[in-house]
C-alpha cells in the first residue's frame, strides 16, 4: 500500500506558497457545523483558496505534483461539485501548461432526470482512470459519492486526493469502502490545526 501523504514530496516554494495562502484565507476558528453534521472549532474554506487568483494555479501545481509523486498514471480528475470543481479545473490546466493531457469532470449529487441523464460531466470517464478529488474531507462522504458516480459510468477510480486532510476518518473510510488510496497535500497538524 502507498503512503497517504508523500514523505518524498519536494518542499517548492509553490507549495510553501500555497500553505501560506491556505492558513491566511481559508482557516476560519470559531464553532461551526460541518456538512457532516459535525461539529468543529475551525472551519476550514478552501474555496476561498481554489478560486483564488494566485491560490489557484498553486493549487493545481501542488495536486499535480502529488499525484506525480505518487506515481500514478491517470487522464482524468474530478469529484463531486462544488469542493472538486476548481480542483480538477486548476490540475486541467496545470498540466495543459505542462503539454500533459489531463480532462477534468463534476460528479453531481445525483444523476439528473432531464437531458442527457448524466450524473458526471464533462469528457467522458468510461475506460479511463481517474483521480476523485474534493479540497478538504471530514467523513470521506462526498468524495465516495463520487467515486460511486464515476464507477457507474464506467471509470476506473485509481485513488482519491483531498488538499487538506482534517484527521477525522475519512482516510479510514475511503480506503475501506472506496478500495483506493487516498492522498492528501498538507495534514491539519502542518497547518497549525
Amino acid at each position: 500500500m502507498m503512503p497517504t501523504r508523500i514523505e518524498g514530496m519536494s518542499e517548492t516554494s509553490a507549495r510553501e506558497r500555497l500553505k501560506e495562502l491556505i492558513q491566511e484565507l481559508a482557516i476560519v476558528r470559531g464553532k461551526v457545523i460541518l456538512s457532516s453534521g459535525k461539529e468543529a472549532d475551525y472551519y476550514i474554506d478552501l474555496r476561498r483558496v481554489t478560486l483564488h487568483q494566485e491560490a489557484s494555479g498553486l493549487v493545481g501545481e501542488v495536486m499535480l505534483e502529488l499525484l506525480d509523486e505518487a506515481k500514478l498514471d491517470f487522464t482524468n480528475v474530478g469529484g463531486l461539485t462544488m469542493g472538486a470543481d476548481p480542483v480538477g479545473t486548476a490540475i486541467m490546466h496545470t498540466a495543459r501548461a505542462k503539454d500533459r493531457a489531463i480532462d477534468a469532470f463534476v460528479v453531481r449529487k445525483a444523476q439528473k432526470s432531464y437531458g442527457m441523464g448524466r450524473q458526471v460531466e464533462g469528457p467522458s470517464v468510461e475506460g479511463r482512470d481517474v483521480i476523485v478529488l474534493e479540497d478538504t474531507s471530514t467523513t470521506g462522504g462526498s468524495a465516495l459519492t463520487a467515486v460511486e458516480g464515476v464507477r457507474k459510468a464506467g471509470g476506473n477510480v485509481i485513488a482519491v486526493a483531498v488538499i487538506v486532510d482534517r484527521d477525522t476518518g475519512a482516510k479510514e473510510r475511503i480506503e475501506a469502502e472506496a478500495g483506493v488510496p487516498y492522498l492528501f497535500a498538507y495534514g491539519k497538524d502542518e497547518l497549525g490545526l
